[in-house]
Parts: C-alpha cells; sequence; structure tokens
C-alpha cells in the first residue's frame, strides 16, 4: 500500500472515531446525575443562532461532552489504574488508596483556619452562654492521622492540631477520643467514621459530660452496598462495602424534630439508606437544626450539640444520658439566628468537628 493510501486510511479511521464519538455522545441514553461522582452532570446546551455565534454554546457543549462521553466511568477507571499502576503516581487527583481505604490528602495544617473556627465558637459562646454552661470541645481525626504517614503521604501533625484547638478555645473543657480510634473505626470508601464502632468515643464523651449511657444496643446491617465519597473520586474497582446501624431503647423511643423543614423525622431514614448518599440516612443528612427528644430519659440534662456530618451518626449514642439533645450545624445556619429556635439555660454545649472542617472553616458561617 503507498504511503498516500496509508496516510488517507488513518485520516479516514480517525473521522470515523471523531464522527462515531459526536453521534454517541449525542444520541445515547443520558444520565442527569452520576452515581459513582455525586453530582449533576452537564446538560445539553439548547441550539440557538445566538448562542452559537456567541460561542456559548460550544462552551456549553464541552463541558457536556466531558461529562457524557460514552463509556467514562470505564475510561476514568482505565485511567486511575494507569496512573497509580504503571506510572507509580502516589495519588489520583488528591485521592490515595493505602491497605484498601481510601483518603484524600489533607496537608498542610491551616493555622489561619484553626483560629477563625474558634473564633466563630467563641462568638456562639459570648452570644448566649453564661456561667451556667459547661461548654466542651472536641476534635475529630480524619482518616489520613492513620494513614498518611505510614503509607509515604503529606501528613499533618494532628496531635499538635489538637494541642492548638485546645489552647486557642480556652472557654471550653478539651475532650480527646484520638486514642480511641484507628483506621477500622472509618469506612473504606468514605470520609465518615461506622457508627457501630464508636459507641467507646460517646462513652468516654458522655462520661467528661458527666452523664452515663445505657450501652445496651444491637447492631443491624443494611442490605443494600455501600460506596462512600471517595470511591467515584478516585474511580477505582474497590468492593463495596456494608453500613451499619446501632438501635436502642433510647434511640427506638425518641422523636426528633427538624426546624428546618418544620417536620419530624426518623432517627435512622430508610428512604436516604438507599439514596444517592447512604450515609445520610443518619438524622436524614445535612440538616441544620435538629432537636431529640427522650422520653424515657433518666435525666434531665441538655445537650447543644454544635457538630458536622459526623455528629450524625455519634448523636443517636449519647441520647440514653439525655433528655434533650439539639444539633446544630453552623455551616448552613447562621449563629446569630439561634435564639429564635433555642434556650441555652441550663443546657450543656460540645463543640465537636472534624478536622477536615476545622483545617477549612470557611465553610463555618
Amino acid at each position: 500500500m503507498s504511503e498516500k493510501k496509508k496516510d488517507m486510511a488513518l485520516c479516514m479511521i480517525f473521522l470515523l472515531l471523531l464522527v462515531s464519538g459526536f453521534l454517541l455522545c449525542v444520541f445515547l441514553p443520558k444520565e442527569d446525575y452520576s452515581k459513582s461522582e455525586r453530582r449533576m452532570l452537564s446538560p445539553m446546551p439548547e441550539w440557538s443562532a445566538q448562542g452559537i455565534w456567541s460561542g456559548r454554546f460550544m462552551s456549553e457543549f464541552e463541558s457536556y461532552a466531558v461529562d457524557n462521553f460514552p463509556f467514562r466511568d470505564s475510561f476514568r477507571e482505565a485511567k486511575a489504574l494507569t496512573a497509580l499502576g504503571i506510572f507509580a503516581r502516589q495519588d489520583n487527583h488528591g485521592v490515595y488508596v493505602a491497605d484498601g481505604f481510601l483518603s484524600a490528602l489533607e496537608y498542610p495544617m491551616n493555622e489561619a483556619s484553626l483560629g477563625r473556627a474558634v473564633e466563630r465558637f467563641s462568638h456562639v459562646c459570648g452570644k448566649y452562654l453564661t456561667e451556667e454552661n459547661e461548654v466542651y470541645l472536641c476534635v475529630i481525626p480524619d482518616k489520613n492521622c492513620f494513614l498518611a504517614k505510614e503509607s509515604g503521604h503529606p501528613s499533618m501533625n494532628y496531635e499538635e492540631f489538637e494541642r492548638q484547638m485546645a489552647q486557642r478555645a480556652d472557654f471550653a473543657e478539651y475532650i480527646s477520643v484520638s486514642d480511641l480510634l484507628e483506621r477500622d473505626d472509618y469506612y473504606k470508601t468514605d470520609t465518615h467514621w461506622r457508627q457501630e464502632k464508636i459507641t467507646d468515643v460517646a462513652e468516654r464523651l458522655a462520661q467528661a459530660m458527666g452523664t452515663t449511657l445505657s450501652q445496651d444496643y444491637e447492631i443491624h446491617t443494611l442490605e443494600s452496598d455501600f460506596y462512600g465519597v471517595y470511591y467515584g473520586q478516585a474511580a477505582l474497582p474497590l468492593a463495596p462495602e456494608k453500613i451499619q446501624y446501632v438501635t436502642g431503647a433510647d434511640i427506638d423511643g425518641c422523636t426528633v424534630y427538624d426546624w428546618q423543614n418544620g417536620r419530624e423525622i426518623p432517627v435512622y431514614d430508610m428512604d436516604k439508606a438507599v439514596g444517592r448518599d447512604p450515609y445520610e440516612m443518619f438524622l436524614s443528612g445535612s440538616l441544620s437544626l435538629l432537636t431529640i427528644n427522650n422520653p424515657n430519659a433518666r435525666t434531665d440534662k441538655k445537650l447543644i450539640l454544635f457538630r458536622d456530618s459526623f455528629g450524625s451518626s455519634l448523636a443517636p449514642l449519647l441520647i440514653s444520658g439525655y433528655e434533650q439533645i439539639t444539633l446544630v450545624d453552623i455551616r448552613y445556619i447562621h449563629p446569630d439566628h439561634l435564639d429564635a429556635f433555642l434556650e441555652f439555660e441550663g443546657c450543656d454545649v460540645l463543640f465537636l468537628y472534624s478536622t477536615l472542617i476545622l483545617n477549612h472553616s470557611d465553610t463555618i458561617k
């Protein structure tokens, strides 16, 4: 075959692949949502002369094509396996795997962010609390604390992290729980800890705050598979996990009121357990203000828990030690508005936050 014919054949093959890819991208069935990445996908832009002339159509079509490319998840997986296995990269877009656990790089420690978090907590205390309120602080280490350094990835000094938070927040009694935790207390493919593994954490918090827990628990396992938030980001073929949750007399008997939506909700939302993010089954996920009432309480103690998503799975374990627990997420509600809903008089207050939030405290209002 002559060189000219070879060149012509290559051009035709390239053109065929280009046209086939375009047609598949346009006409194959599309999803609005990526389950693996947990995000909405870019929609097909509308055709219009103005959009084409201004260049907006092609810009939006480029985003659409990237999100809806045929067999996109397979290509993402191949790329991740190639990067980690062949080119020996230490991470894939900031997510790494160590001993079957996925985690995102979290480095370095942002001291300015720690200062801002403490300032916001101090603002709450100055606005609402008196000397009658007992105030506590607890920092939850993320998985990197148990994975990063041992696997050769950049790691913060978590002991220094806790020391700085305890020192800066001198208005609160610090409760350390990091010595109770290890990597197996966290989901392999997600950021969060496993509820069935943190009963000892709940017990230490309760003892430090002057209450006792029943510890009369029963563990249940969801039938559906769980793929955590890191699973989609890593694009690696890892096995799914199972979510387990804890019940007991106090948990089963309590009521939960969702102030954000003006409704009662269950402690464990089984609709969300089979939804986009099954971890949201714990107290229905990211809600700004919840109150749990325990009619079977053996005490009149009340707790106001300022928390992030880690608190959703911990709070049910604490309810046997309180008449009432109110969960506040000041990432979603400004603290200056809390007096419209809450009475702080006589309540214990616990600031419970993961290092992931404290190191990026711009999310706190």
